[in-house]
């Protein structure tokens, strides 16, 4: 029997309903949480550090820094890479509004490159062409965030040598793809990339509940980081205006934010982490028995491109609407009613009203248009059996033949 879940949108749960995505605690992460309450720190304390600690060195990478959110990292990723007013950012459309809001929460402009038809990250060609243009029209962005939709790894080593090119800064939203790797290094290694941010949300691979976290390799960045989270203050002397005033002494060097992680959350990060490959590798089982169990139905099945290993955050299906009966929307609410938790990931960004008054238009950006007419994301998460993935499976037959 399947577990208990809400559903958002409707008025009670059904004891069969099967998400898109769930997180998995067990009593080893219940103690965690449990040994920091019982503690002498609940916030701002050593949990935070060995979080840190644990991904950084999974990934391979120098510096992280906990935070409450990814949209709290890509905010001062951003401003860590020194965006501002007057600078552009280019992100892709097929993502949430976060990894495009973070640009105006800076006072820069957003702009947006198209997608790859098969892979459904931003597209290297479009990268390419775009890039040419705007030096020619001397409007370059300063930031580009390349987003692993997914958890499949962005053409990275492209994007580097473009970001050398053409001097923008790297920003790698990784939201989707913590346990991924792109050409066998560690998505988070920051190797082709000046910053990645993570996502700690319940239906990512791991969760603190809420809350995300920046990596980087370079020290001047990372120092900035810290003091960005937190109100912008430091009570390291060695950055002070002035002499100390004492032990207790600090200083707000700049306008920051209360950013910050708990030990409570970190606890429960930390203890995750100790799983994070085993649940990837049941994603990637569930992921290989859809496209055994999919093969024969009139369906695009998602593409991995051999350079990477996804961490299989969304399994995404596209229906070939010319060889079905029915609509995309008429798809997606059988399935909801039949209790298939599905959703779809994402609304283009640049069609969303709130973007549309900056001149953003249907027409823009055709291949993630296409895509969102197609797009189904269906249930994948660690605790997904194999029956309640047959039932999945079964009621999309049912309704595509």
């Amino acid at each position: 029997m399947a577990k208990r879940f809400p559903i958002i949108g409707y008025v009670e749960a059904m004891s069969d309903y099967i998400p898109y995505g769930y997180q998995d605690i067990n009593q080893e992460d219940i103690d965690a949480v449990i040994t920091v309450l019982h503690s002498d720190w609940i916030t701002q304390g050593p949990a935070i550090e060995r979080f840190e600690q644990a991904v950084a060195n999974y990934c391979g990478v120098k510096y992280a820094v906990a935070v409450s959110s990814a949209t709290a990292a890509l905010h001062i990723a951003c401003l860590a890479a020194s965006l501002g007013e007057g600078d552009i950012l280019w992100t892709s459309p097929n993502t949430f509004v976060a990894s495009a809001n973070c640009g105006l929460y800076c006072n820069a402009k957003v702009d947006f490159i198209d997608i790859d038809s098969n892979t459904y990250n931003l597209s290297i060609d479009e990268l390419e062409s775009k890039l040419a243009e705007a030096e020619k029209q001397g409007c370059l962005p300063k930031v580009l965030i390349p987003v692993h939709f997914a958890g499949q790894s962005c053409e990275m080593e492209k994007i580097a040598a473009l970001s050398q090119q053409y001097g923008f800064k790297v920003i790698e939203d990784a939201s989707h793809a913590i346990g991924g790797s792109y050409q066998k290094k560690t998505v988070g290694s920051c190797q082709f990339s000046d910053i990645t941010v993570f996502s700690f949300h319940p239906v990512k691979i791991i969760t603190t509940g809420e809350g995300g976290m920046v990596l980087t390799n370079q020290e001047k960045l990372y120092q900035r980081l810290i003091r960005l989270r937190s109100h912008g203050i430091t009570r390291n002397p060695d950055l002070m205006q002035g002499e100390s005033h004492g032990s207790w002494y600090y200083q707000q060097l700049e306008l920051g934010f209360n950013y910050r992680m708990t030990d409570i959350q970190a606890a429960l990060g930390a203890s995750q982490m100790q799983r994070l490959d085993e649940f990837v590798e049941r994603r990637w089982f569930l992921a290989n028995r859809y496209n055994q169990l999919l093969q024969d139905l009139p369906l695009m099945l998602p593409w991995q491109h051999p350079d990477t290993y996804s961490s299989w955050h969304l399994y995404v299906i596209r229906l070939k609407l010319d060889k079905i009966k029915k609509t995309h929307r008429q798809v997606f609410e059988e399935l909801r009613s039949a209790g298939i938790g599905v959703s779809l990931h994402y609304i283009p960004v640049h069609i969303q009203p709130y973007y549309q008054k900056f001149g953003f238009k249907l027409g823009h950006f055709p291949q993630v248009e296409k895509y969102y007419k197609e797009a189904i994301s269906i249930p994948i998460y660690y605790g997904l059996d194999e029956e309640s993935q047959d039932r999945v499976v079964a009621s999309l037959r049912e309704r595509l033949i």
